[in-house]
C-alpha cells in the first residue's frame, strides 16, 4: 500500500498544479523589471502601512519599505508603486533575488505538508533531505559530519557555543574578534563587539578579543597571534573556543587572507581549543559554499554555523563534537516551507555555474568592484567611494569621509533614487551590498548610475 503522504508528493496532478501556479505567479513578478519612481496615487497607502509598523512594534522602519509581494531578480516593488534595486536582500537572505520560479514551486510543495513547523522531535522528509544536503556540502572540504537545525543564525550560534563548552567543560571563556557580530540573544550580544547593540545589558567578561586583520598594518597578524598566546597562558584550560567570521559583516566587510588565520588555527589545534567558524553571512556567498573552502582551512573547523541563504539556521559539527543528548534541542527546527525552499536554493547553486573559479559569483564580484573603483577614480565621484572590497557577493565601500552622518545621508538618497543598500562598520562607516547571485552586468551598470547620481546630489 502506498502511503498517503507519498501519494501526495508523487501526484502528477498536484505537480502540474504547482507548476502552473508558479508560472502564473511568475507572469506577475516578471513585470517588475526596472527601477520605477514613486507613484503618487499609492503614496498614502504606503505611509499608512509604515505608520502601522511603527505603532505595532514601537519603532519606525529604517526605510519606508513595505513590499507588495512582487519582484524579479534584483528588483522589488513597494506599496508606493516604486521599484527598487534590492542590493541588501533582507541582510543576505534572498541569494537568488526575488521571484525565482523554482524556489516558489518548492515553497508551494512545502506548504502542502500536514504541518507548518517541523521540529527536532517530529520531523518530516523535508527536515531529513535538507539536513542530508547540508552535511553533504559541508563534508566536501572539512571534517564536519553532522547538522542540527534551528530557526535562525542566532540560535545556530547558541547551539555552537554550547557544543564547544560541553566538549571542554568547565572552560567558559570565548576568544572572538574585535568588531565581531554574532547575533541578538543575550549571549551572542556579549560575543558581538558593538556597544550600541547591547546598551543596558550586563557585561559577563567571558569574551577575549583578538584584533582582526588590517591590510594597512603588516604586523596585525603577528599581534593577533601574540595576543592569542597571552590569552592561553593567562587562562589555562578556561578557553572554550575560538570563534571568527571568515569575513566580518557588521564589522565593516573586512577580509583576511589565509596567512592571517592559519597560525591562529594551528595554535588552537595544538592547545586543543575548539574552532567555531561563524558563516551565517558568508555561506554560499564567497564563490564556494563555505568560506573555509575558499580560504583552504576546512581541516581546522570543529563547529560551523550557517543561516540566511539556507533559509534556516544550521549548526554543523564533527563526529568528535557530537553533543550529548539533551544539550541542544528546540521545539522548532524550521518551517516546512523554509526547509523545502532552502533545499531548492542549495540544489540550484550546486547544479548551476555559480560556484568556483570563473563562476557567476566571482564574475559579479569582479564587475561590481570594478564599477565602484571606476566611480572613485574619475569624474564627479572621484575620491568619494573609497576602498571597495569584500568577498564574493559581499561588497563594501567607504563613502565621502567615512562618517556616520554622511553614510546615512547617502543611504537615504540611494533609496530615494531606487537602490537599497545598508551600512556596516565603525570609523569608517561603510556602505554594504549583499548582491543576488542572479545579478547581471546590466544591473551593475544601472546600480553604478544610481550611485553616481546620488553622490553628485550630495556634493
Amino acid at each position: 500500500m502506498k502511503l498517503s503522504g507519498h501519494q501526495l508528493k508523487d501526484s502528477a496532478d498536484i505537480a502540474k498544479l504547482i507548476t502552473e501556479l508558479a508560472e502564473k505567479a511568475k507572469s506577475y513578478h516578471s513585470q517588475v523589471d526596472n527601477v520605477r519612481p514613486v507613484q503618487p496615487a499609492h503614496v498614502g497607502r504606503l505611509n499608512n502601512l509604515v505608520d502601522q509598523v511603527h505603532s505595532g512594534r514601537g519603532r519606525p522602519l529604517f526605510y519606508p519599505y513595505v513590499g507588495t509581494g512582487a519582484g524579479q531578480g534584483v528588483y522589488v516593488e513597494l506599496e508606493d508603486g516604486s521599484i527598487k534595486m534590492d542590493l541588501i536582500n533582507g541582510i543576505g537572505i534572498h541569494i537568488l533575488g526575488h521571484g525565482d520560479e523554482r524556489v516558489m514551486a518548492a515553497s508551494l510543495r512545502g506548504a502542502l505538508s500536514d504541518i507548518v513547523m517541523q521540529g527536532n522531535l517530529q520531523p518530516n522528509l523535508e527536515y531529513i533531505e535538507f539536513t542530508n544536503k547540508m552535511v553533504e556540502l559541508a563534508s566536501r572540504g572539512s571534517r564536519l559530519r553532522h547538522a542540527w537545525l534551528a530557526t535562525c543564525g542566532t540560535m545556530a550560534n547558541e547551539n555552537a557555543l554550547k557544543i564547544c563548552r560541553q566538549k571542554v567543560t568547565p572552560a567558559r571563556k570565548i576568544v572572538a574578534m574585535s568588531n565581531a557580530f554574532a547575533g541578538r540573544s543575550t549571549m551572542m550580544a556579549e560575543v558581538t563587539d558593538n556597544p550600541a547593540f547591547k546598551e543596558g545589558l550586563p557585561e559577563y567578561h567571558e569574551v577575549l578579543r583578538l584584533p582582526f586583520y588590517d591590510k594597512r598594518d603588516p604586523q596585525s597578524a603577528q599581534r593577533a597571534l601574540e595576543k592569542l598566546r597571552s590569552y592561553i597562558e593567562q587562562n589555562p584550560k578556561d578557553i572554550c573556543c575560538f570563534t571568527f567570521e571568515p569575513m566580518q559583516g557588521e564589522g565593516g566587510y573586512k577580509v583576511a587572507p589565509r596567512e592571517y588565520f592559519l597560525p591562529l588555527l594551528e595554535l588552537c589545534q595544538k592547545t586543543k581549543i575548539p574552532v567555531w567558524a561563524d558563516e551565517v553571512q558568508t555561506f554560499c556567498r564567497t564563490g564556494q559554499f563555505f568560506a573555509y573552502e575558499k580560504l583552504g582551512i576546512g581541516e581546522f573547523i570543529d563547529v560551523c554555523t550557517v543561516a540566511k541563504t539556507a533559509q534556516n539556521g544550521v549548526t554543523l559539527y564533527t563526529e568528535e563534537f557530537n553533543p550529548k543528548p539533551g544539550l541542544i534541542a528546540g521545539t522548532f527546527s524550521g518551517s516546512s516551507v523554509s526547509l523545502a525552499a532552502g533545499l531548492e536554493v542549495l540544489k540550484i547553486l550546486d547544479e548551476g555555474s555559480f560556484m568556483g573559479a570563473g563562476g557567476h559569483i566571482e564574475k559579479i564580484h569582479q564587475n561590481f568592484i570594478a564599477m565602484l573603483n571606476r566611480l572613485n577614480e574619475s569624474g564627479p565621484t572621484k575620491g568619494l567611494l573609497q576602498d571597495a572590497e569584500g568577498l564574493g557577493l559581499m561588497v563594501a565601500v567607504t563613502p565621502f569621509d567615512g562618517s556616520k552622518e554622511k553614510q546615512l545621508e547617502l543611504l537615504k538618497k540611494l533609496f530615494a533614487n531606487g537602490l537599497m543598500a545598508f551600512g556596516c562598520g565603525r570609523d569608517p562607516y561603510r556602505l554594504r551590498f549583499l548582491l543576488p547571485a542572479v545579478t547581471t552586468e546590466q544591473d551593475i551598470e544601472r546600480a553604478g548610475r544610481i550611485l553616481e547620481q546620488s553622490v553628485k546630489e550630495l556634493t
